[in-house]
């Protein structure tokens, strides 16, 4: 028996999770005994809530011990359905950060444990920590993260004013600032603001610390943290990568700056080199290095494999055209970045095979897409799906049924992709699923995404008010065209 309960004790431990699970029953109560919490609507078939739930519950337990604590929760939408309703919950998973009981705003930020920390962090306490001892900041830089640190002799002054509201609204960097004689002294900062790149990362190829050089209006701040953030060669991670600009050369290795830092830096240095030789010419390209395990669905997006030490390498030319070095030398990765640049070389599409589209509905893959769905004589309807969408499988007949009734329209095409599966194309934005966007033949630069409803009707009186040119079968209102007109009395 005692065995019996210590296993069932040890069980429970394993199983125990930090992140609190709300209903409609007690959703309003619950989020009220908060000061701030995050809270994510998701569905249990849902592929994105599953890659979520890992990284949701590390932030979590991490958040706990937070001062403050920032507590995460979950609804499960397929049970709770009135509160999810109640906030306009349509793909999954949708995050809301509720402050004081009330929703103060959507989460947009990063999907993974580091992100979302930070950012309820700075949801939860300052936006720049006041520094006051020299020991302080020492520990404040000592973190693996870059840090912005405004150091100034005047609390009230426009420039420490302007550095406070530029803090207030950046989401993705640590922010600090003092007054303290002491720190201004050991530092020998005065009246200026300095980013400074993580210990970890500093290089002989830049400034370990790069301060301010303009006028100090919001704006130009803004631009300078932009431009140098990640410095010649920055760390990213699932949670930065929208943040790095194109055309971008990415090396993808065993980066680790916990665990092997000169490890990681043997490969970085080698990226660095090439990428200041480059920059020094006057080439416009930016360079990062990620963990290959942890990017492996980007990896396998560009097309690589992964069998040694050695970093492989994915470049992304400004129309976010992938390219790839399956063997890296400095000397290769040199001509790769210039023929990328130079468009010598052709990029790698993932695509499943051009199908025959011999139904109604037709299919898009990345191979037949600018062919399909650019057809500048057609305006085209299109689903972004995922095969394991529960939305999505109740969308089908519907979908296939309004294709069939489009069918006879000489200028519209009903159209699906599988976006798990093909590349999607710029402008085409695809966070959840399904994601439906209308290319009339005269805009298709300027896709429109479809948000009305997902009946029949819905999407027919949505097309006959949207085409380029009006229906020949309904009108714009959207009734059909030849049925039987009203009788009237004589």
């Amino acid at each position: 028996m005692q065995r019996f309960l210590l296993f069932s004790c040890a069980l429970l431990a394993v199983s125990a999770s930090d992140v609190l699970e709300f209903t409609d029953d007690n959703f309003k109560d619950k989020v009220a005994q908060h000061d701030v919490i995050l809270v994510e609507f998701y569905a249990p078939w849902c592929g994105h809530c599953k890659k979520l739930a890992p990284e949701y519950e590390k932030a979590a337990t991490r958040l706990k011990s937070n001062d403050p604590p920032v507590p995460l929760a979950k609804v499960d939408c397929t049970e709770e359905k009135d509160t999810c309703s109640q906030y306009g919950v349509s793909g999954y998973p949708t995050l809301k950060i509720f402050k004081g009981g009330e929703l103060k705003k959507d989460y947009d930020g990063p999907r993974e444990a580091d992100g979302i920390v930070r950012v309820m962090q700075k949801e939860a306490g300052p936006s720049s920590k006041e520094i006051t001892e020299p020991s302080e900041l020492d520990k404040f830089l000592s973190k693996e993260s870059a840090a912005v640190v405004g150091f100034f002799t005047d609390a009230d002054s426009s420039l420490a004013k302007t550095f406070q509201k530029v803090a207030d609204t950046t989401d993705d960097m640590r922010f600090a600032h003092t007054v303290a004689k002491s720190v201004l002294d050991k530092y020998d900062y005065k009246d200026e603001i300095v980013l400074f790149r993580p210990k970890a990362m500093q290089n002989k190829f830049e400034e370990s610390a790069v301060k301010f050089p303009d006028s100090p209006s919001h704006g130009n701040i803004k631009l300078f943290l932009e431009k140098e953030q990640f410095g010649l060669c920055g760390h990213r991670t699932s949670a930065n990568a929208g943040k790095f600009k194109r055309p971008l050369f990415v090396a993808f290795y065993d980066v680790d700056y916990v665990k092997n830092a000169k490890g990681t830096n043997y490969w970085r240095n080698r990226v660095m080199k090439v990428a200041k030789k480059l920059t020094d010419e006057g080439l416009s390209a930016y360079f990062a290095v990620s963990n290959k395990g942890e990017m492996l669905q980007e990896l396998e997006e560009c097309g690589l494999e992964t069998s040694s030490d050695a970093p492989v390498v994915c470049g992304y030319d400004s129309a976010s055209r992938k390219f790839y070095l399956q063997q890296f030398t400095m000397d290769k990765f040199e001509q790769f970045v210039r023929d990328v640049l130079d468009q010598k070389l052709d990029p790698y599409l993932k695509s499943e095979p051009v199908p025959d589209n011999d139904q109604p509905l037709k299919v898009a893959v990345a191979k037949n897409f600018q062919e399909l769905v650019n057809d500048p004589d057609r305006d085209v309807l299109i689903e972004f799906y995922a095969p394991w969408c529960g939305h999505c499988k109740n969308l089908a007949p519907k979908y296939e049924e309004l294709a069939e009734k489009m069918k006879d329209e000489p200028e519209i095409t009903i159209a699906k992709m599988d976006a798990t599966a093909n590349d999607v194309p710029t402008p085409y934005e695809v966070r959840g699923f399904p994601t439906i966007y209308f290319a009339p033949k005269g805009s298709k630069s300027s896709p429109k995404k479809y948000e009305s409803g997902r009946e029949v009707d819905d999407f027919i009186k949505y097309l006959a008010r949207e085409s380029t040119n009006e229906l020949q079968g309904w009108d714009r209102k959207g009734k059909k065209k030849g049925g039987k007109k009203k009788k009237t009395e004589l």
